[in-house]
C-alpha cells in the first residue's frame, strides 16, 4: 500500500500550478496522492490575477481558515510536500495539532517569521536569490534540516528540472 502525500499548494492555486504535474508524474509511483488548493482551503478570492491581493488575503485571515480546514480534513499524522504559503499553513497545522510526521517546504518564506517548530521530520528548501528567505541564525535556531540551492530565486519549485530530481529524490529513485 502506497503512503499518502499531501500535497499543499502555492498562493496561485490549482489554477496556475501547471509545474505541478512535474512532481506527481514521479511521485504517483510512490505515494498516494492527496492535492489541496491553499486558496480554496482559505476561502481566497482568486479572480484577481494580482499577486499582492491574493496574497493579502492569506494575511487577513486566509492562513488562519486555511489551517482550521486542513485540521478538519486531516485529523491523523501526514506527511505533508508543501510550496510557498503552504508551507506555512503546514507549519502550523503541525503546531496546533501535533499530526506531521513529516513537512518539506519549498519556497515557504514566511517561515522566517515562525518562533516555534512543529514536531516531526521538517526539510527546507530555499533559493539562494529568494529575497525572503529565512536568514542562516533562523535555521539554526529552528535546528531544522534544510538546503539552499545555489543562483535560484523563490520560483524554483516551478522549474521542471528542480522538480524531477526533488522528486526522484524524495521517492528513493536514482535519475538517470
Amino acid at each position: 500500500m502506497k503512503q499518502r502525500l499531501i500535497i499543499l499548494s502555492d498562493l496561485c492555486g490549482s489554477e496556475k500550478s501547471d509545474w505541478l504535474i512535474y512532481y506527481t508524474h514521479i511521485l504517483n509511483q510512490k505515494y498516494d496522492l492527496v492535492y489541496y488548493d491553499s486558496c480554496q482551503l482559505g476561502n481566497v478570492d482568486t479572480s484577481s490575477n494580482d499577486q499582492q491581493i491574493i496574497h493579502q488575503q492569506f494575511v487577513e485571515g486566509g492562513i488562519r481558515k486555511a489551517i482550521s480546514q486542513l485540521i478538519e480534513l486531516e485529523q491523523n499524522p501526514i506527511k505533508i510536500l508543501a510550496f510557498s504559503i503552504g508551507g506555512l499553513i503546514a507549519w502550523r497545522y503541525g503546531l496546533l495539532t501535533g499530526n506531521i510526521k513529516s513537512l518539506i517546504c519549498i519556497s515557504s518564506t514566511r517561515l522566517r517569521k515562525e518562533v516555534y517548530k512543529p514536531k516531526g521530520e521538517i526539510e527546507l528548501y530555499f533559493g539562494e536569490k529568494d529575497a525572503y528567505r529565512p536568514p542562516m541564525e533562523w535555521f539554526i535556531n529552528q535546528n531544522v534540516k534544510f538546503e539552499v540551492i545555489p543562483n535560484k530565486h523563490h520560483e524554483i519549485y516551478t522549474e521542471r528540472e528542480f522538480a524531477e530530481e526533488f522528486s526522484l529524490k524524495l521517492c528513493n529513485i536514482q535519475s538517470h
